[in-house]
């Protein structure tokens, strides 16, 4: 009876937590790198279904497309009401959610198993997070992020910070208003991934020449 709380999903531990629902964010970690639906394969499946499925529910009740934070909080009203239920355990997944307003405002929202969710400038999720969220504080600015090729090369930067074979594991898609999504060819991420290293080695050595 002890352990009751290591358990049940609503039954809080001594020290105020709910076990399961951490546990599930542990499982969150075990993803790689990424952005986009991280953990547990089969959760992420359910959880993108009953989203597309409120989309369509939602267009032809109004008949208006869901906003991004009108479907953001159904995806952590899902995951919250999975932490107070019997019999369910909570969603093993960390999502990314990103997309434009109407007016093609962008936006980045980041939902929890536990049910919260943020809005963020930039992110990652998956193993090693903290690492590339470290980095993206650090090196993000509006400068930075102004033109297409800044934004994208500020991502595989980022990745490259946990990434130890180059191009061959990254996959790097982005979208713009109004068009579909475009996911960058090898070649072209290998250019980026070319003339990352290099700017790296450049200053690695303005600096070695600073300190002789």
């Amino acid at each position: 009876m002890s352990a009751r709380y290591d358990r049940a999903i609503t039954v809080f531990s001594p020290d105020g937590h709910l076990l399961q629902v951490e546990y599930a964010q542990e499982a969150v970690l075990k993803g790689s790198t990424a952005v986009g639906v991280r953990g547990i394969t089969a959760d992420a499946r359910i959880s993108i279904n009953r989203a597309q499925i409120e989309c369509q529910s939602h267009k032809l009740t109004v008949e208006d497309p869901v906003t991004l934070e009108y479907i953001t909080r159904y995806i952590a009203s899902l995951k919250q009401k999975y932490t107070q239920s019997n019999g369910r355990r909570p969603f093993g997944i960390s999502c990314l959610i990103g997309g434009f307003d109407f007016d093609g405002t962008p936006h980045l929202y980041h939902t929890e198993p536990s049910g919260i969710y943020y809005e963020w400038k930039a992110n990652a999720t998956g193993r090693s997070t903290k690492t590339v969220r470290d980095f993206l504080e650090k090196y993000y600015t509006q400068e930075e992020v102004a033109t297409e090729r800044g934004t994208v090369k500020l991502a595989i930067r980022a990745l490259l910070e946990v990434v130890q074979s180059g191009q061959k594991n990254l996959g790097i898609v982005f979208m713009k208003h109004g068009e579909p999504l475009l996911m960058l060819d090898g070649n072209t991420i290998e250019q980026y991934v070319t003339e990352i290293e290099k700017e790296k080695e450049e200053k690695a050595e303005k600096k070695n020449q600073k300190m002789n």
